[in-house]
């Protein structure tokens, strides 16, 4: 009798599923899944994170304190000291899309404990420079190295903590890169008044010599770096090689090559051929371009109407921190806002509980359109109250609004970005990085002279003007926007 099976039996044998061996999460409360960490530990990361954040962005602006004492020290112009600023800006636009694509190859753990490392070194040159090249060229490495907290740290909270949970960690995260920026000044005007200029990047090494340790001792947290890993221990436990995770083929046929041509073109695909994309870019860019020229115009006001040291100008800075916080007061608010949309919508579909209908992009955007009446209000205000005849707190009172918009206008965009463009959201968030960046480079080295020129209310005036053109579009991007999706190969088309 032969032992074989045959061609009928075999017909009734169920074929073996490829999905059988497909490793994934055993929900939410497998031990390997980060989102299974216990909260005060997903908690303590995403605090790293952020805090690594504020580092990076922090030591974009706390440069802007020393340009008096370098410009005396090496003998050159503030245009090229201000250089210092617009460089390391610069770097920050070129990073995330180089630093994205790795981190989907080699997980994030690796790209924070490299980064951080590399912008400890590259702040050594500025702190030792005895020339304005070497510290040029310090500054401008400094920011390229720094970026990757502009592209990865929000990926890290989403590991973390699930869509049901996410709100209050991701509005930490999204308060720690600006209020990076409006925090230097307030840093570097204390540290310049009474030590050398040297001793803000000494602060920095400090800083950034502690966070390279902390990192060491982050875990590895993108989900897809860690399933590959899961598999991996399951092919050596069972001696079956069968089994394999997601992300084992996607690498298969995308390698790294491959990932990085597509990070360093897509996103100028969604730049220039998404008119959504577009503006909402150019309309962030702007308000990062203003932010940052800021850092030139407020010691120019307060310095020359009021007679404020560099300590005191550094505090002017507070307004924009107070309003920051506001917004962040705020944002439930809009969460109540965005649920009440997400409802209607399912009640006009018919959806009942349990069904699953995703919400439209479009319910993101209340935020940024509150937003963009505010800033030219506040442009305006800030503008016509820079007389030395009108009290000091005056026009600081002006600067929260623009603080208050500006932290609307980019959690408002950002979640809009996402949700619209799913497939390309990291190129889509990269796209703004990368125009942010640009303008925050570009202001600041013509705002001293537009404020000399026009004098202080005119100059604030044009900037306001500049926001009012841009104002409609948040609005009519809301009303709209589902029709222009619809026309786009690249948005979600539900």
């Amino acid at each position: 009798m032969s032992s074989s099976v045959s061609d009928e039996e075999k017909a009734k044998i169920p074929p073996t599923s490829d999905n059988e061996f497909l490793v994934k999460w055993d929900g939410d409360n497998d031990p390997l899944n980060p989102r299974s960490l216990p909260a005060l530990r997903k908690w303590l990361i995403t605090a790293c994170v952020c805090i690594g954040s504020l580092a990076v962005t922090c030591g974009s602006s706390i440069y802007t304190s020393v340009y008096a004492q370098i410009e005396e020290e090496f003998g050159c112009s503030q245009e090229v000291a201000t250089l210092g600023l617009s460089l390391f800006v610069a770097g920050l636009a070129g990073g995330p899309m180089v630093v994205s694509p790795m981190s989907e190859f080699y997980g994030r753990r690796h790209i924070y404990i490299i980064s951080m490392f590399l912008f400890l070194i590259w702040n050594v040159p500025c702190a030792v420079a005895q020339n304005i090249e070497t510290l040029l060229v310090g500054r401008f490495f400094d920011g390229l190295v720094g970026s990757a907290f502009m592209s990865v740290a929000g990926g890290t909270v989403a590991d973390l903590f699930g869509p049901h949970e996410i709100q209050k960690p991701m509005m930490l995260f999204t308060l720690a890169p600006f209020l990076g920026p409006v925090l230097g000044p307030l840093i570097g005007g204390f540290i310049c008044s009474f030590a050398s200029w040297r001793w803000t990047f000494y602060v920095m090494l400090i800083w950034t010599g502690i966070l390279s340790v902390v990192f060491i001792f982050v875990p590895e947290t993108y989900h897809p770096v860690l399933l590959a890993k899961k598999a991996a221990a399951m092919r050596k436990s069972t001696g079956n090689d069968a089994y394999y995770s997601a992300s084992e083929r996607a690498r298969a046929s995308r390698p790294l090559r491959v990932a990085l041509i597509e990070g360093l073109y897509r996103p100028f695909q969604l730049l220039f051929l998404e008119p959504m994309c577009t503006i909402l870019c150019i309309y962030s860019a702007i308000l990062l371009g203003i932010l940052y020229l800021f850092f030139g115009a407020f010691p120019l006001v307060f310095r020359t109407n009021h007679g404020f040291n560099l300590w005191q100008t550094g505090l002017t800075f507070l307004g924009l921190v107070v309003g920051q916080f506001v917004a962040v007061i705020l944002n439930p608010f809009f969460r109540k806002n965005y649920l009440r949309l997400v409802a209607r919508q399912r009640a006009e579909a018919g959806v009942k509980d349990g069904e699953q209908l995703k919400p439209e992009p479009e319910f993101r955007l209340p935020p940024a359109i509150l937003a963009a009446a505010l800033v030219p209000f506040s442009l305006f205000w800030f503008g016509w109250t820079t007389y030395s005849s009108v009290h000091w707190i005056v026009p600081i009172i002006g600067s929260i609004f623009f603080g208050t918009a500006m932290f609307l206008a980019f959690q408002g965009i950002w979640t809009f970005l996402v949700d619209a463009y799913p497939a390309y959201a990291a190129s889509a968030l990269a796209a703004n990085v990368c125009a942010r960046c640009i303008f925050a480079a570009a202001f600041p080295l013509f705002g001293d002279q537009m404020y000399t020129n026009l004098g202080y209310q005119w100059a604030s005036s044009l900037l306001a003007f500049l926001a009012l053109a841009m104002m409609p579009f948040p609005y009519l991007f809301f009303r709209y926007g589902k029709a222009i999706r619809a026309r786009s190969k690249f948005a979600f088309q539900g």
